[in-house]
């Protein structure tokens, strides 16, 4: 079964808040790299494009085909685009002039603030590290973001405290997605389900309770992956 989309009541103030912070946390982690800034709004939005062009290809194409994947009809305009990706790092020159993806290109977000697994936390988040596992676990690279694991609530879906999770952003999943939720104001990892009719968010973990909203529920992304270390 597939949630299209779930319906909230009236924002509060509370709420309207909220939507500032999440937003914050959208642009702020999609569009700074490090202490690297982009100066022209919409050379994210190229950045993004050549990102999960590079994704399907593995190669940055010719200035023709850039004006189709960039949506631009001036090669020259193609060209300031690349330069001013290149003086931000995110590709450089090979010594025979070709264009090349750098490391810092295949950065995805790792969020600074921890995503709960158990009781849900406040919602609050900054930029924090960069991570690179685009050619594993990522599809597309502009929806993407990691968010590290707080708590043990999903432990038997073999989600530990400390885990990376790789979250698809999207505004739907389907039940039985493990999901970043929005609950009553707060981040939550759970398994989406419905129960009665109502949608719900169940823990893999004995110890923790069912979370039945009791005002709003969102979806922020949906698990595609999941990233743990382990020590020497």
């Amino acid at each position: 079964m597939t949630l299209l989309a779930l319906q909230l009541p009236i924002m509060t103030h509370c709420e309207i808040s909220l939507t500032a912070e999440r937003t914050f946390f959208i642009v702020h982690s999609t569009f700074v790299l490090k202490e690297i800034i982009m100066t022209d709004y919409k050379d994210i939005e190229y950045l993004n494009k050549l990102q999960d062009y590079y994704a399907d290809w593995k190669n940055i194409p010719s200035y023709a085909r850039l004006c189709v994947v960039f949506g631009i009809a001036s090669k020259s305009w193609i060209k300031t685009i690349l330069t001013r990706l290149g003086d931000a790092r995110f590709i450089e020159r090979t010594p025979d002039g070709a264009w090349i993806p750098t490391r810092q290109f295949f950065a995805r977000p790792l969020a600074e603030s921890s995503v709960q697994a158990g009781m849900p936390a406040a919602v609050t988040a900054t930029q924090g590290d960069f991570f690179i596992i685009d050619e594993m676990l990522i599809d597309t690279p502009s929806k993407t973001t990691l968010i590290t694991v707080k708590g043990d609530s999903m432990i038997d879906a073999g989600i530990h405290n400390g885990d990376v999770a790789v979250v698809e952003k999207r505004l739907t999943a389907n039940i039985g997605d493990i999901v970043v939720a929005i609950v009553d104001d707060e981040f939550t990892l759970k398994t989406l389900d419905r129960e009665n009719g109502i949608f719900i968010l169940r823990p893999a973990n004995p110890a923790f309770p069912v979370i039945r909203p009791q005002g709003t529920l969102e979806i922020f992304g949906v698990l595609t992956g999941l990233v743990r270390k382990y020590k020497k």
